[in-house]
């Protein structure tokens, strides 16, 4: 009770001692779209199930304008589910590098990457750094880390041990972590097949309209409640004689 009162702010990342061991996979799954196709995904699920379970649906290209029946445009496609595999188990084994190092917390130079690694190259090479000859070195894109591989053992391990290092960059000192490497491969993966709720593949689409105005015509088509529709949240069309890629990310709405 008589401990002074002091205002904090935490900034770290609260989990569950439990989960710590376990890998969250978030699945980037790429659907090939052959010409002729689209695919539609709906708000709600219970639409594209409807839009599946009709198969066939009569698409009128000719909304909005005042025509007799016989002039009326219409093309015939077909509606199916989109099926894919995704991972159910994934059993990566982890190999900790003992002559590698992982350089992070590096600072955003306006340098190119082949200079900034001579930089590091050249620092962690002397021995009054703690360091030695450099065997390779690897830029990571998607973290803005650094791989030093050196020639020799015993050289990794007690960088990795003083945990921060000084290094001298652009004529300037920034601190830096320095982390064991590890390396890691599949040794087990399991796909199962899933498939996606509000999503449909619509085939059979012919080369009559413009890209533009024949996805609007399918989006009024299939948007309309008398035909089985409902809300559209996304439409992609390929016309003939094109291929697309879709990208699929998870689903978290």
């Amino acid at each position: 009770s008589a401990l002074p009162e002091k205002k904090m702010v935490f900034k770290g990342l609260v989990t569950n001692k439990e989960d710590m061991n376990k890998l969250t996979l978030t699945p980037v799954i790429r659907y090939p779209l052959q010409g002729g196709s689209a695919l539609i995904t709906f708000e709600k699920a219970e639409v594209a199930q409807k839009i599946i379970e009709m198969k066939e649906h009569m698409v009128e290209l000719n909304y909005g304008e005042e025509l007799e029946e016989m002039d009326r445009c219409r093309v015939l496609v077909q509606a199916a589910p989109v099926d894919m595999l995704l991972p159910s188990v994934l059993e990566i084994g982890l190999t900790r590098s003992s002559r590698s190092i992982l350089v992070s917390g590096l600072p955003r130079l306006s340098i190119a990457v082949e200079e900034l690694l001579d930089k590091l190259e050249l620092f962690f090479s002397k021995t009054k750094n703690g360091g030695g000859e450099v065997e390779h070195r690897e830029f990571l894109d998607d973290s803005g880390q650094v791989v030093l591989t050196f020639a020799q053992d015993g050289v990794a391990e007690p960088l990795i041990a003083k945990g921060r290092i000084q290094v001298l960059l652009a004529k300037r000192k920034y601190e830096v972590k320095i982390s064991p490497h590890m390396s890691g491969d599949i040794t087990n993966l399991q796909l199962q097949p899933s498939r996606c709720p509000r999503t449909v593949l619509l085939s059979g689409i012919p080369d009559v309209l413009e890209e533009e105005t024949m996805r609007d015509a399918l989006e009024i088509h299939f948007q309309k409640s008398s035909r089985g529709g409902g809300e559209v949240d996304a439409l992609d069309y390929v016309p003939v004689g094109r291929q697309g890629v879709a990208i699929f990310t998870e689903d978290v709405g």
